[in-house]
């Protein structure tokens, strides 16, 4: 064997003790960093910093901020990594104005609630108080006693499914005609049980029907623009459109695009 490729133990051993001082380093830095590591961790589930400081809430209108926090179950001073994001969005959407709600911790201590509510679709008048009607049908428990003028006020209804589908219908309009709607009372007839008398905010009034409510009142701007202002009357769209103005017996029928659609 050739005399250059003979390597000594005396030459390997400072190598070897080298590598074992590296890997004994490597491996008592890894212990004393898992060491202060639990120590922070101890220091800070014993400090303030590991307990909800605040709970923020956003996106509402017809719940208060204070039912979102009895209702979420997070509180100040528990500790953070005891909240459940997914339990406390499960608990919040029991509540009936709730759609969807998102929970996000804000670092170190703090929460934020995000709340989606369902829109409000209308008012149903019972007795001398009026109650709010959510897109999806659901009536709030709580009224109020002040005439309300933000959405359209439903008469003659009960809740049951006609007044689901009613609340339906006014969901298939654009939001400015929806705006337009004053009162919508529900005056059944021999022929249709589901017939509408509608007093809109412009001063006309609408006779209607459940049963064709979007697909005619849609064009409700367009028949009012062929009509004059000042001659007040009732717009039937049961069957077709024509206009009665209150002063006569007469019909104006508008044969332009009002006709049958």
């Amino acid at each position: 064997m050739k005399k250059e490729n003979v390597v000594s133990l005396e030459d390997r051993i400072p190598k070897l003790k080298q590598h074992r001082k590296k890997k004994a380093n490597r491996r008592l830095l890894f212990l004393l960093s898992l060491f202060f590591l639990m120590i922070l961790s101890v220091v800070y589930f014993q400090s303030p910093l590991s307990h909800v400081n605040k709970v923020s809430v956003h996106g509402n209108e017809l719940i208060s901020n204070k039912t979102v926090l009895q209702k979420s179950g997070i509180d100040k001073g528990m500790n953070v990594w005891s909240v459940s994001k997914e339990k406390t969005v499960e608990q919040l959407k029991k509540l009936p104005e709730v759609k969807d709600a998102k929970v996000e911790l804000s670092f170190p201590n703090s929460f934020d609630i995000t709340i989606q509510e369902y829109d409000k679709k209308a008012y149903l008048s019972k007795g001398n108080k009026f109650f709010v009607i959510l897109e999806n049908g659901k009536v709030l428990d709580k009224g109020t006693g002040s005439i309300p003028v933000d959405a359209p006020l439903l008469r003659g209804f009960e809740e049951d499914k006609v007044l689901v589908k009613m609340v339906n219908e006014l969901g298939e309009l654009p939001k400015e005609v929806q705006h337009l709607i004053s009162e919508i009372n529900l005056v059944p007839k021999k022929t249709d049980q589901y017939h509408l008398t509608l007093f809109m905010n412009d001063g006309f009034e609408v006779s209607a029907t459940i049963r064709s409510f979007s697909e005619k009142m849609v064009h409700y701007p367009s028949i009012v623009s062929q009509l004059d202002p000042s001659v007040k009357g009732v717009i039937d769209l049961e069957v077709g459109s024509y206009f009665r103005a209150y002063e006569t017996e007469g019909e104006q029928t508008d044969e332009e695009d009002e006709g049958e659609r």
